[in-house]
C-alpha cells in the first residue's frame, strides 16, 4: 500500500525473517547478472539521514564485491569541475555482469548544490534539461536503471540527527550540510518538487520509500528492487571438496619463530 504507514512500526523478527527471504533473493538476482552480463544501476537519493545508507548496507550484505559495488563519490576536484557534469559518474557505470549502486548520484546537482549555491543557475537548468537524455542513453545501451527517492519527515529527520549527535559511535555523520538541511527544509523540498517533475520520466521512473520507519523502508525497497528486474535462478554447478592427499613430510616452523596476535579475546572470559 503506498503512503506512509503512520506510527506503526514493523515488529523487528518480521523485519529479521523476510530480510533475510529479500537478501537470499538478492543472492539470485547477482548470480543472474553476472550469467546473463546484465549491468545494473541503482540510484538512491533523499534527505540526509533518510536510510539511504543503512538500505545500501542491508542490499549489499550478502552480495560479492565483485560484482556488486557501491559508488559513493566525494565532492570533485578542480579538473572535475571543468568536465561535463555526467563524466565522473559515467567512470563508475557497470561492465557485463556487474551492479553499481550510487549512494547519492548526479542527482546532487539538482538537491544540494541548488539549495546551496554550488552551482550556478545556468547549470542547474542545465542539468534537468540533459539529464532525462543522459539516461535515456544509458537505458538504451542495455543498463537496468533503477531510482529510488527516500522520503523522510521533518520530525524524524530531526530525531535521527539528534540521536547521531549523542552517540559517539555515529558523530561522524553528522556535518554542517546536516544542520542546513534543518534550516534550508522548504528549499530542499521545493528542489526535490522541480527535480521531479523534470525526471520523472515513464522509461526512468522515481519510486519513492517511505522512511520514516527504517525496517520498513528497507523491506519494500528490496522488495521493489526485486520485482522491477527480470532475474531467475540461475543453476550453478555443483562442487564436491576433494579428497585431503596424504601427508608428503611436511613440517610447520615452530611458532616461536613468527609473531601472533596477541590473544586480546582471553581476557574476557570470567
Amino acid at each position: 500500500m503506498a503512503g506512509r504507514s503512520g506510527d506503526e512500526r514493523l515488529a523487528k523478527k518480521s523485519y529479521e525473517r523476510e530480510l533475510l527471504r529479500l537478501q537470499a533473493e538478492l543472492v539470485k538476482l547477482q548470480e543472474w547478472v553476472r550469467a546473463e552480463g546484465a549491468r545494473l544501476v541503482v540510484v538512491f537519493e533523499g534527505r540526509d539521514a533518510a536510510g539511504k545508507g543503512g538500505a545500501i548496507k542491508r542490499v549489499t550484505e550478502y552480495l560479492n564485491p565483485r560484482i556488486a559495488r557501491v559508488a559513493a563519490l566525494p565532492t570533485p576536484t578542480e579538473r572535475q569541475r571543468t568536465q561535463w557534469y555526467f563524466q565522473r559518474y559515467v567512470e563508475h557505470l557497470p561492465a557485463a555482469g556487474e551492479i553499481v549502486l550510487f549512494d547519492r548520484s548526479w542527482y546532487n546537482r539538482a538537491g544540494v548544490e541548488k539549495v546551496m549555491g554550488f552551482c550556478t543557475e545556468e547549470e542547474y537548468w542545465q542539468f534537468l534539461n540533459q539529464c532525462p537524455t543522459f539516461e535515456r542513453m544509458l537505458i538504451e545501451s542495455g543498463i537496468l536503471l533503477r531510482k529510488y527517492w527516500f522520503s523522510v519527515s521533518d520530525t524524524e529527520q530531526e530525531r535521527r540527527f539528534r540521536g547521531r549527535l549523542e552517540d559517539p559511535m555515529r558523530r561522524w555523520k553528522l556535518s554542517p550540510m546536516d544542520t542546513e538541511s534543518i534550516t534550508r527544509w522548504e528549499e530542499y523540498s521545493r528542489a526535490k518538487d522541480a527535480m521531479f517533475v523534470h525526471t520523472d520520466t515513464p522509461e526512468s521512473p522515481w519510486h519513492v520509500v517511505e522512511s520514516d520507519d527504517k525496517r520498513r523502508a528497507r523491506i519494500n525497497m528490496i522488495a521493489h528492487l526485486l520485482s522491477a528486474v527480470p532475474y531467475r535462478d540461475v543453476v550453478r554447478p555443483e562442487f564436491e571438496l576433494p579428497a585431503r592427499p596424504p601427508s608428503e613430510g611436511y613440517r610447520r616452523p615452530p611458532r616461536d619463530l613468527q609473531k601472533y596476535v596477541p590473544d586480546h579475546a582471553a581476557t574476557l572470559e570470567g
